[in-house]
């Protein structure tokens, strides 16, 4: 006969407690497996420790979620066998690192009783109880503000503190009495939230919910932990996210590789290019610019049906941190977009795809873009070139600039090809340039184009590499409006950006507005042509990047990105944190929060030409508030 099966263990050893106190006083990270389904989960030295216990006897989903954001938490069973070992767990915690800091701060938080009601949604509740004896502390009035600033699904939030002998769940001893709070330099704070986040009826976990409330109670109790820090301990952290998750658990790379490996098995932007531009145009010429013309693409080397298996197959619900599941589900959602996209060329749905990841050409955008091909003479042109700079030339030049990052970063691999499936024009692809075999370039314009592609679009890329996730190199959903805006912004600071390729841009949104308003192929360019005064040519290579795969709106985000860049730098925004690799403006927030958390590192290069005294002149007049045509001296 074989053996019986083990039955669980119901206390926490001597051992495994002198274990884990042992990892603490030498300042290293703890993560372990606790009796009945628990788990412990330290980063390094810190002066709180978060506690969840699971109530016996009733199903409690999803209330465990909302301590798992933060450095330093246990989830536990409320099991009264495992009671009285993780107590001791507890305050043997609490004797090892209070020396350290002088006082030790123990949150625990529990869910309250449903409410009977039938009312969809319900206001977020919060009660917080503290020790019976004194004045309340100012980390609970600051838990109380930052609780009152919660809303969820528009719902603002009510929170009610009381004072009582014991914290603790109702039916649960208290982790550790008043008394031995008191002898061990321990303050204590609990939270009971009202369960909105799962079903009375049936437990069933509302996951938007739940993950609304779990990022803002996260961030709310970084603020909490903030303050007790700096008036109640000898802790001195310089922001509140210094506080947040520094260890990165494999759940994380695993996600991380999954969607990168999905990212890297297509280029979307290839994918959409024409390969027939030249002989597209010259068809069109023929038929007197009266036949839409038809455009030819890569054939696909991927199963998009297999992409998409292993894109939902992340497991992005498995990651503790709010902040990178957040980031990690905005890229998932954006592939998954792209991926559709793919499958609907050359028909309707796919310019519905694209204003999903683009977004639309508002009135404000096109107020801006009405007023630049307005402002700016339809006749300016780039200053004379005696011979225009041809695709060889440039590669030349290029590869120069990437020589300078070379000797930055020894692995920055860049490399600049001349394709022949592309006409004219420039494009980066995973870190590399490639030149249009018929490309020629203004020699005024060579070394805007430098920095617009090498500069910002390279750099960032390689910046990405450099950090710990892949998502920085292959880009943060919505990523492109800040790269374009960066890229523009650069084309300025080297006082490349000219009149006629402001006009430009600004032509590429009042195209992608007439694309969304229904106009027709031969409709916007003749519209280019006889309202903005546009050439035939140019008319014809603008609207082609605005109708290409059946509608891209994506060309609108240059001039957006800019107009964006400047209202940032207006508010004193820094422009390097933006370099650390392909992010949104959205994300500004969320890469400071995890630079603070030392999880992402500062951006290793920095662009070529920020070493330069003319640009921070210009940098500092943007700061003080510089319009759109101030940039190229329209107005005086």
């Amino acid at each position: 006969m074989g053996k019986p099966p083990k039955k669980p263990l119901k206390v926490i050893s001597d051992r495994f407690i002198q274990t884990v106190c042992t990892r603490l006083a030498e300042n290293k990270q703890v993560r372990r497996t606790l009796p009945l389904g628990g788990r412990l989960h330290i980063d390094r030295q810190l002066p709180f420790l978060c506690i969840y216990r699971r109530p016996p006897g009733r199903v409690d989903a999803g209330t465990d979620r909302l301590v798992m954001g933060q450095a330093s938490y246990i989830v536990a069973s409320g099991d009264r066998n495992l009671s009285e070992s993780l107590s001791k767990l507890i305050r043997r915690i609490v004797k090892t690192l209070t020396p350290e800091f002088g006082n030790f701060l123990l949150l625990e938080l529990w869910a309250g009783r449903e409410k009977e009601t039938e009312v969809l949604p319900q206001n977020p509740e919060f009660r917080i109880l503290t020790q019976h004896h004194g004045n309340p502390s100012r980390a609970v009035r600051t838990l109380e503000q930052a609780l009152t600033q919660i809303q969820i699904r528009k719902l603002a939030s009510r929170v009610e503190v009381s004072r009582g002998r014991k914290i603790g769940p109702v039916g649960q001893p208290a982790v550790l009495s008043g008394s031995e709070c008191e002898a061990l330099g321990c303050s204590t704070i609990g939270i009971e939230v009202c369960p909105i986040y799962h079903s009375q009826e049936t437990g069933e976990v509302f996951p938007l919910i739940l993950r609304s409330l779990r990022q803002q109670l996260t961030r709310g109790l970084h603020q909490t932990f903030f303050q007790f820090s700096r008036t109640e301990t000898r802790h001195r952290p310089s922001h509140f996210h210094v506080l947040g998750r520094r260890a990165v658990v494999k759940a994380v790379w695993k996600v991380d590789r999954r969607l990168a490996e999905v990212s890297n098995a297509f280029d979307f932007l290839l994918q959409v290019t024409p390969v027939n531009a030249g002989a597209a145009y010259t068809a069109f010429k023929q038929t007197g610019f009266d036949r839409t013309p038809v455009f030819h693409y890569r054939p696909q080397s991927f199963d998009v049906a297999h992409l998409k298996r292993e894109l939902w197959g992340a497991r992005i619900e498995g990651i503790e941190d709010p902040t990178l599941g957040q980031l990690f589900r905005e890229k998932r959602n954006e592939l998954d977009t792209q991926l559709t996209m793919l499958t609907r060329m050359d028909t309707p749905a796919f310019l519905y795809g694209g204003l999903q990841l683009f977004g639309p050409v508002d009135d404000k955008l096109l107020d801006v873009a009405e007023m630049v091909v307005t402002q700016v003479p339809a006749k300016s042109r780039e200053k004379p070139s005696v011979s225009p700079v041809k695709a060889p030339a440039f590669a030349n030049r290029v590869e120069a600039e990437l020589a300078y990052y070379r000797q930055q970063m020894s692995s920055f691999s860049a490399d600049v090809q001349i394709r022949d499936d592309m006409y004219a024009g420039l494009m980066v692809s995973r870190g590399n340039l490639f030149i249009g075999k018929g490309t020629k370039i203004s020699t005024s314009r060579v070394e805007a184009l430098l920095q617009h592609e090498v500069g910002t679009h390279i750099l960032t890329y390689f910046n990405g590499q450099a950090q710990p996730f892949r998502m920085l190199y292959t880009g943060l959903a919505g990523y492109e409006e800040m790269q374009e805006g960066l890229a523009v912004l650069a084309e300025y600071l080297v006082g490349g950006l000219s009149l006629p390729r402001l006009r430009l841009l600004a032509a590429r949104v009042l195209a992608t507005r007439c694309l969304t308003d229904g106009a027709s192929f031969i409709e916007t360019f003749r519209c280019l042509i006889e309202k903005y005064h546009f050439s035939q040519r140019a008319a014809f290579t603008l609207t082609m990047r605005i109708y290409r795969g059946g509608g891209f709106p994506k060309d609108a985000v240059y001039l957006r990105g800019l107009v964006g860049l400047l209202d940032y730098l207006k508010k004193g925004g820094d422009l390097m944190p933006l370099f650390v690799g392909k992010i949104a403006a959205e994300h500004i927030p969320l890469i400071q929060e995890l630079q603070w958390r030392k999880v992402l590192i500062p951006a290793p290069l920095r662009p070529r030409y920020m070493e330069s005294s003319d640009v921070t002149v210009k940098l500092a007049r943007l700061r003080e508030g510089m319009s759109l045509l101030d940039l190229i001296g329209t107005r005086q």
